[in-house]
């Protein structure tokens, strides 16, 4: 199988005996833009690497699709695997939440609607993404309430649904669907759609927390460690609010309340 691999350099730490050399820690990453890119840019991609950095290592990401990264750790590839739901079983010991994913609807300005919550979405053509009837809280309780529903791991396509007026909204993170729909408006008319018609996003369900898991249990203890030192000095709130920023226009300040 062939993989997308990005390397990113870290600084190593100097202790009391002198320069330490960093070791090279092999990540399994969803391909989930604008939170991981395939080079090892993004939101998410950009905080697990600060923080691996603060520990003294330097990280080699394998970017695959989402779900399919947790597979290929469980099979034996990697040291660490990210973007994995709190409690989920996995090999290897747990740390505590680094992220945290918006989940809510997207939809066109133009509509009018002003969603607050799971229940106006009644009666409503409505797309998400991949099991998310699985993930969103009381969404497979509502979705036989929706005029239709339909998952697709496609976002791009999801984002072309949208501004065709082929479905009223969109179920998932706010900054996903934006960063895809930001790409159809650089196509311009190649896109097929007209990418350009203002969006809006309303925050309908609880931000979902991610953690990262490791094979060795001292790594994701010091993964803690460090992520608590960078976010005690103000550096993971400065990468959120970094990356949040560039999708303002759609999210406005409905995005973890930022």
């Amino acid at each position: 199988m062939k993989f997308m691999t990005a390397t990113v350099s870290a600084i190593a730490l100097t202790v009391s005996t002198g320069a330490a050399i960093a070791d090279t820690i092999t990540i399994l990453a969803a391909d989930l833009p604008p939170m991981v890119y395939a080079d090892g840019s993004g939101r998410e991609a950009e905080i697990v690497t600060r923080v691996m950095e603060h520990c003294g290592h330097e990280v080699n990401y394998v970017v695959q699709p989402f779900t399919r990264h947790w597979a290929t750790y469980e099979g034996g590839t990697g040291d660490a695997v990210m973007t994995v739901p709190m409690g989920m079983p996995m090999d290897g010991a747990q740390s505590a939440p680094y992220i945290a994913y918006q989940n809510g609807v997207s939809y066109l300005a133009s509509s009018g609607n002003n969603f607050g919550a799971l229940d106006d979405l009644s009666g409503l053509s409505i797309a998400a993404f991949e099991g998310a009837s699985g993930i969103l809280p009381g969404l497979s309780d509502a979705q036989g309430s929706f005029g239709s529903y339909r998952e697709m791991a496609d976002q791009e396509t999801q984002s072309k649904l949208l501004f065709g007026g082929r479905v009223d909204g969109i179920l998932g993170d706010g900054m996903l669907f934006a960063a895809y729909a930001a790409s159809l408006r650089d196509a311009g008319s190649s896109a097929g759609v007209d990418a350009s018609q203002p969006l809006e996003f309303r925050a309908i369900f609880e931000p979902s927390n991610y953690a990262m898991n490791f094979r060795d249990p001292d790594m994701s203890v010091a993964f803690d460690r460090c992520f608590t030192e960078l976010e005690a000095d103000g550096t993971i709130a400065a990468i959120n609010t970094k990356w949040i920023d560039k999708y303002r226009d759609s999210l406005a300040d409905n995005y973890l309340s930022m």
